[in-house]
C-alpha cells in the first residue's frame, strides 16, 4: 500500500462527531482524489502533512517547538518523505526529529484532530493530519536545527503561547487521553 492510500483509508476512517470536522476529512479525500501528488511538498495546490502534538500526562504538560520559519510554538510536524510508509509512521518520525525523543507512543485511535492552514508560496495549503504521542517518563528533550527552542508547558499556559489550532489539538488529545482511562 503507498503512502497515498494509507492516507485515504486513515482518512476514511476518521470521525469525531463534529461537522466542522467531518467538512476537512471530505477536502482532504477530495484534495487526494484530484491530486495523485498531494502527499508531497511539490504539489502547487496544496499537500498532506503528519504531526504530533507530544503530551507528558502524568505531568500535565506538553512539549512545543518555536518553529525557527515561522516563530510560532506549535506542535512537532511537517512533510512526509518518500520513506514514509504511513501517516503515523510520518508523524512519529517528525515528532521524533523534532523532540529529541527516542520512543515516543503514539495514542491509539488514529489522528486526534485535522488541520487546514495557508502557508506561504509557492504552494497554498497544508492539510495536516494530527496525531498525539506520550514520552516516557524521564525523557530528555532536544532542540533540532528546525527549531529556535523547544519547551513543556503546562496545560493551562499553552493558549498563552499557542494559537487557536493547537489549544484545540490539546483540547482533542486530552480527551482522548481520558477515554482511554
Amino acid at each position: 500500500m503507498s503512502l497515498h492510500d494509507d492516507a485515504v483509508s486513515v482518512l476514511k476512517g476518521y470521525e469525531n462527531g463534529d461537522t466542522e470536522q467531518a467538512a476537512l476529512r471530505r477536502t482532504y479525500l477530495d484534495h487526494l482524489a484530484g491530486h495523485p501528488d498531494g502527499m508531497w511538498k511539490a504539489c502547487g495546490a496544496g499537500h498532506l502533512t503528519a504531526s504530533a502534538l507530544v503530551v507528558d500526562p502524568e505531568r500535565g504538560r506538553v512539549l512545543l517547538t518555536l518553529h525557527r520559519k515561522l516563530r510560532m510554538w506549535l506542535q512537532m510536524g511537517g512533510h512526509c518523505e518518500p520513506q514514509d510508509t504511513t501517516l503515523e509512521a510520518a508523524a512519529l518520525r517528525e515528532a521524533t526529529e523534532e523532540s529529541g525523543i527516542p520512543g515516543l507512543t503514539l495514542l491509539p485511535g488514529g489522528p486526534v484532530r485535522l488541520d487546514r492552514h495557508p502557508i506561504p508560496g509557492p504552494c497554498h495549503w497544508h492539510l495536516d493530519v494530527q496525531y498525539a504521542a506520550t514520552a516516557s517518563t524521564g525523557a530528555v528533550e532536544r532542540i533540532s536545527e528546525e527549531s529556535l527552542d523547544l519547551r513543556w508547558f503546562p496545560y493551562d499556559e499553552v493558549a498563552r503561547v499557542a494559537d487557536a489550532s493547537v489549544e484545540r489539538l490539546l483540547a482533542s488529545t486530552r480527551a482522548r487521553l481520558e477515554q482511554g482511562r
